[in-house]
């Protein structure tokens, strides 16, 4: 687990104290100065960093706090807001930051739209969650199609995204649910035909959702295969490993 320090290190290390130094960035770069705010995990660390995140945009409201600020938000919500009627209302949270930042990426800043747009797409679907309107879900897949079609082909998170969503959606949405096959799948085969398309944390749930979505006999060779990718791919239990190691028991075992 991460220790809660981190959060500290990471603030101190990583310079977002204004737009600067963005012209020429890259997809790669760009997510480089989001990664410790996607995908949390510990939840310890998750709400330490989460009054960090919000303390530097306090300080300084650029676009890029703003999208940094946004993202965690989304992540808070994941991780509480359906457990915690305390923390109702990250959901919108989310959407007001990422909102504030869409009209800005232009040029420049025109990097950072993949995750902006999916990180968007999510927040819709929590927040059609929480409030049980279906028209928020509705709304989160046509943006959710929207990024795909533009970004999926230079950047890993509208396909991750959207399959993160609909592997969680009742089966009775069978429709949006079979995205969830499709994208991660498709992630995959992008990764092994360049391992720079998406990091290690992002592979290592992806092999493992990839292998929840593939239980079948006739997939049992590649599922488990996948889920050695995760667990290797995942050293320090950040990202697939546990659920990884999780299933692969329950697939051995059932053999």
């Amino acid at each position: 687990m991460k220790s809660i320090i981190l959060s500290f290190i990471l603030i101190a290390s990583i310079n977002f104290n204004s737009n600067a130094q963005t012209k020429g960035m890259t997809i790669t770069q760009a997510q480089e100065k989001l990664e410790d705010v996607m995908e949390i995990i510990d939840t310890t660390f998750l709400k330490s960093h989460l009054m960090e995140v919000e303390k530097a945009y306090q300080k300084d409201n650029s676009t890029i706090n703003q999208i940094r600020l946004g993202i965690i938000y989304h992540e808070f919500a994941l991780s509480f807001g359906f457990f915690d009627q305390f923390y109702k209302g990250y959901p919108q949270k989310s959407l007001d930051m990422l909102n504030m930042a869409l009209p800005k990426l232009n040029e420049d800043l025109a990097v950072y739209k993949p995750f902006v747009l999916s990180y968007k797409a999510s927040a819709l679907a929590l927040l059609s969650g929480e409030t049980r309107k279906l028209s928020y879900l509705s709304e989160s897949f046509k943006l959710f199609n929207e990024a795909v079609t533009d970004y999926a082909s230079v950047s890993y998170a509208p396909e991750f995204m959207r399959g993160s969503v609909s592997e969680n959606l009742p089966w009775f949405m069978f429709k949006k649910r079979s995205y969830a096959k499709i994208d991660f799948d498709n992630i995959i085969k992008k990764y092994e035909a360049d391992n720079n398309y998406a990091t290690a944390k992002i592979m290592s749930f992806t092999y493992w959702a990839w292998a929840m979505q593939n239980q079948s006999k006739k997939h049992r060779k590649t599922s488990i295969s996948y889920l050695d990718k995760a667990i290797a791919l995942d050293p320090n239990y950040n990202a697939g490993r546990k659920k990884a190691e999780e299933l692969k028991n329950k697939m051995t075992i059932t053999k």
